[in-house]
């Protein structure tokens, strides 16, 4: 009894056994399976190969002179070392590559595979009795390699022959590799690498330092000057930084490509100077195209030309456009005068006109139609031959100069009115001695009656006629010191702020006492109270003395009054400046005098003129006040309805 249940006991794990066995030997056959393994042994004893696992590779069981037949003859040596050491104990595991033809018919093209075979060695008696041997086929595998190699070296020349810099970044952004334009632009130390760029962080340098995120860089370009003085460079690029994510947003690596346009910007720059040059010089063409037609036109000109061939004269505008057209006969018959050389030549050109030629003279106005009187014309002429010498006609200008003819009449007259000035400058002369020599005589005379005086209201008396008589003295030199500045045109006005309210009072005061007229009030028109302006106060001042001064010599009965205020021009169209204010200062002085006569308004601002010889004066002051009105820019006048109207003196200068 006991016996039977420790043999049904020993049964059972021997099942058990078997059963793992089993199961362990159909899991490896699985794995063989699913890994496409081959297992195959080699039988050392009796010299034959059969297959253990995995699809035949020769047919079962063939001698090992048949198996080595299957093996590409240039990997037979080295698989033939590979049984060898093996076999003699030199190794008890090995590996080996090797290329099988897959081939078993032997007819037709070998089927060359990419072997690899693990094998070890089973021992017997301490001797090797079989290899046991896996393969796998890699060909597939190689082929991939082989594939994805071409790619990588495909890549590696397009990256490496890229016609602008290219670079990778890790996403830490450290450099990994530059192609050979960016390592030019950099200036990298050498063709593999550079110790600067390598050692600078991407996120660290500008502008990247700026516009990159570390945590989530996005696209990223620019067009700038890129300056690393480290490295020497110095140029214009395009940048463009392009982050590369994995399928699962994850960054693997930072492109940066950039593109040297250095010499592109200074192709444009250049481009653009010639645009503008080419611009500028159409404009210019066009410029003296117009110029030229407006001097011609402004002148009096006309291009014409002379055809012997067809017997005609033309008259140009301009250069090219034919205006009007004569024969040669008729344009004789247009002269004045028909014994001149010129004209009698247009009857034989080719003779008469076979040398330059330049003529001044007369015509009925034909050529020109501005008028019906015979005009004063200036011809240049000069003859035009082929290339054997023949000549076909004559060209020239044509201009009309009667305008120039009755200038130089003009000058004729005003060379005669100048010599009449120099008389009247000769004749100031002898009244300015008479007008100097009249307060110097009264000076001296009552300097000299002033000693032997007593009285103190008679010294007083003489006193203020040598001070009037001194005050007049100094305003004669004075007018002719200015006088001199006009002449010569140098004017002098220095603007400074006052209180021209105040100054014009005090001004007022002072010529008060200059009016020795009982019938005659003087009046003054202050309309401010406070007026800071920047003005020539003393030029102005002066201005209104020679106004107030004329008006008291010429006034005996009536009033005079001396006013001002701020004012636009009196001959502008606008009531103000831009910024709302009364844009220049006005002043006058109105008297109720002899007033002035309709044909010496125009000349009363003249120099040396004077209304009335008999009255003392130079001639001077009212030139004067002109003449800082000029300088100022401003305006001056007089208002008078003729004589005996009184008159009204003003002048305007901009603030």
């Amino acid at each position: 009894m006991n016996h039977t249940i420790s043999e049904d006991t020993a049964n059972n794990q021997q099942k058990a056994i078997l059963e793992k066995l089993f199961d362990e030997q159909q899991a490896m056959l699985m794995a063989l399976d699913i890994s496409g393994i081959h297992v195959m042994c080699f039988d050392l004893q009796q010299n034959r190969v059969y297959d253990l696992h995995g699809k035949s590779m020769f047919g079962n069981n063939v001698g090992i002179e048949v198996y080595y037949s299957y093996i590409h003859p240039d990997d037979l040596e080295s698989f033939c070392t590979f049984i060898e050491r093996l076999k003699d104990g030199t190794d008890m595991e090995a590996e080996c590559r090797f290329r099988w033809n897959f081939n078993h018919t032997g007819t037709g093209d070998p089927d060359w595979h990419n072997m690899h075979t693990h094998a070890i060695a089973e021992y017997a008696d301490g001797k090797p009795v079989n290899l046991i041997a896996t393969l796998t086929d890699e060909t597939d595998t190689i082929q991939k390699e082989k594939e994805v190699e071409q790619l990588s070296e495909r890549y590696k020349t397009i990256f490496e022959n890229s016609i602008i810099g290219l670079s990778f970044y890790s996403p830490e952004g450290w450099l990994l590799d530059a192609n050979r334009i960016m390592r030019q632009i950099c200036n990298f130390d050498s063709e593999e690498s550079d110790g600067f760029f390598s050692s600078v962080n991407l996120f660290d340098v500008a502008p990247f330092n700026e516009v990159l995120s570390r945590d989530h860089p996005e696209e990223y370009w620019a067009c700038s000057l890129s300056v690393v003085p480290e490295k020497n460079m110095h140029v214009y690029l395009e940048i463009s930084v392009h982050p590369i994510y994995d399928e699962f947003r994850k960054l693997m690596y930072i492109a940066v490509s950039a593109h040297d346009v250095t010499e592109e910007r200074e192709m444009y720059l250049n481009v653009k100077k010639n645009d503008i040059k080419m611009q500028q010089l159409n404009e210019a063409i066009k410029n003296y195209e117009a110029e030229l037609r407006y001097m011609m036109e402004a002148s009096k000109m006309q291009t014409w030309r002379i055809s012997i061939n067809r017997d005609i004269l033309e008259f140009y505008s301009g250069l090219n456009t034919v205006v009007r057209s004569f024969n040669l006969k008729h344009i004789q018959e247009l002269f004045v005068s028909q014994e001149d050389e010129f004209v009698k030549a247009l009857s034989n050109p080719a003779e008469g006109l076979n040398k330059p030629k330049m003529y001044v003279g007369q015509m009925y106005p034909k050529v020109t139609r501005s008028t019906t009187e015979p005009q004063w014309v200036q011809i240049n002429c000069i003859p035009e031959f082929d290339e054997n010498g023949q000549m076909l006609g004559a060209f020239g200008v044509w201009r009309n100069i009667n305008d120039l003819m009755r200038k130089q009449d003009l000058l004729r007259r005003e060379e005669q009115r100048a010599r009449e000035s120099g008389q009247q400058k000769a004749l100031f002369l002898a009244n300015m001695t008479h007008e100097i020599r009249t307060p110097i005589n009264a000076i001296v005379g009552f300097s000299e009656v002033l000693a032997s005086l007593t009285s103190s209201e008679e010294k007083k008396e003489v006193m203020q006629i040598i001070k009037n008589n001194s005050d007049m003295l100094l305003r004669l030199m004075n007018d002719i010191l200015t006088a001199s500045s006009l002449e010569t045109g140098h004017v002098s006005i220095e603007p400074v702020e006052v209180d021209f309210a105040k100054t014009f009072n005090e001004l007022y005061e002072s010529l008060r006492p200059r009016l020795k007229e009982p019938g005659v009030e003087f009046f003054k028109d202050n309309p401010y109270n406070t007026l800071r302006i920047k003005i020539d106060a003393d030029r102005m001042s002066e201005v209104i003395i020679n106004f107030v001064t004329n008006a008291i010599k010429y006034t005996h009965q009536g009033h005079i009054r001396m006013g001002y205020r701020l004012q636009p021009s009196p001959n502008s169209q606008t009531t103000n400046s831009p910024n709302g204010q009364a844009n220049g200062l006005y002043v006058y002085c109105e008297d109720t005098g002899d007033g002035i006569a309709k044909e010496a308004q125009d000349k009363i601002f003249d120099r040396f003129f004077k209304v009335n010889d008999f009255i003392q004066g130079t001639g001077l002051g009212l030139a004067i006040c002109k003449g800082f009105a000029d300088a100022c820019h401003g305006d001056i006048g007089v208002i008078s309805e003729g004589k005996d109207k009184g008159s009204l003196f003003w002048m305007w200068i901009p603030l």
